[in-house]
């Protein structure tokens, strides 16, 4: 009887153990509970996977072995507000605008905000797609920084998109708080990066309940005038960038293409808990980067320490 008794209590406490960690991983399914959540329409760094000049990833990809990966973004929705946004614009924004559209929101406008972190390609050139080649959209509003405002305006062809006011930018300011609805704020600010165009900036998302960062891209955390450490621990979800998973991943100096390695960023986290750990949500990967590949061992072990790697689809209620 005893035996029984023990046996019943170990049973109970297995079960409630993998339902918490399959509560992490549900929220997709969610969804449709949440008034306002992030949703990832990307995680790839700017030349998306499989990547040009590399007929290996291709050939993977078509025999179903890896699967396409889009470039980074992120969507931001409120149900409540009949809203939707997107952070980048990326090559890949066709695809990402109506998959929001289709499994998220539908409320007659293509888009109700698109907001740039800076000027390179996997980030502003999904712009193209609103000129009068493809859709002639009318007065998209486009959120970029100064910098990035006036390098859309003075540059073609993106400035025949302001001219045809296929896009009407909004100006923003560092460190400044913009309402977007009355449950989400979006505040910007400038972290190091290559700005041969533009600033670069990262962003944090409050909803009513939740907070969240995203730092795609940044040279390395030791040249922020932030910790990041400290920023993670000020909020829930922390999408930060991990283009590379260690030195040496690529066929030419790495210093050209600075970013911190994956390696380094857990380096800074290894004496925090696991609820810190598991704040950090690794995206901007790569075509080299093995974690691309779901069963990487590296990938799994820092999993189990609970570090988490964005996938397209996954929504993180706000």
């Amino acid at each position: 009887m005893k035996t029984n008794v023990i046996f019943l209590i170990l049973s109970i406490l297995i079960i409630s153990c993998k339902n918490e960690k399959v509560s992490i991983k549900s929220e997709s399914i969610l969804q449709n509970e949440f008034d306002q959540y992030i949703t990832v329409l990307g995680i790839a760094q700017d030349g998306g996977f499989p990547h040009i000049n590399n007929t290996d990833e291709y050939t993977k990809v078509e025999e179903g072995k890896f699967k396409k990966e889009m470039v980074t973004s992120l969507g931001l929705i409120d149900k409540e507000n009949n809203k939707k946004f997107i952070f980048e614009a990326t090559p890949d924004m066709p695809d990402q605008l109506a998959f929001l559209d289709h499994k998220h929101l539908q409320n007659n406008i293509i888009i109700d905000g698109v907001f740039l972190t800076h000027a390179h390609i996997g980030h502003y050139t999904g712009l193209m797609y609103f000129g009068r080649e493809a859709m002639g959209a009318k007065e998209i509003p486009v959120y970029a920084m100064p910098r990035m405002q006036s390098f859309l305006e003075k540059n073609g062809p993106w400035s025949q998109l302001v001219s045809l006011r296929n896009i009407d930018i909004r100006t923003m300011q560092v460190d400044s708080v913009m309402t977007i609805t009355s449950a989400l704020h979006v505040e910007p600010f400038l972290v190091p990066h290559r700005d041969e165009y533009s600033e670069t900036v990262g962003y944090r998302i409050t909803g009513r309940n939740k907070k969240a960062l995203f730092i795609p891209d940044i040279n390395k955390w030791s040249l922020w005038e932030k910790n990041i450490v400290d920023e993670v621990k000020k909020v829930d979800y922390a999408f930060i960038d991990a283009t590379f998973f260690k030195e040496g991943e690529i066929p030419r100096p790495m210093a050209e293409v600075p970013h911190p390695f994956i390696e380094e960023t857990i380096d800074l986290f290894k004496n925090e808990s696991e609820l810190v750990k598991s704040k950090v949500i690794f995206i901007h990967f790569n075509h080299s980067n093995p974690v691309l590949q779901k069963h990487y061992k590296g990938r799994t072990d820092l999993e189990q320490e609970g570090y988490r790697f964005a996938t397209t689809g996954d929504v993180f209620s706000l």
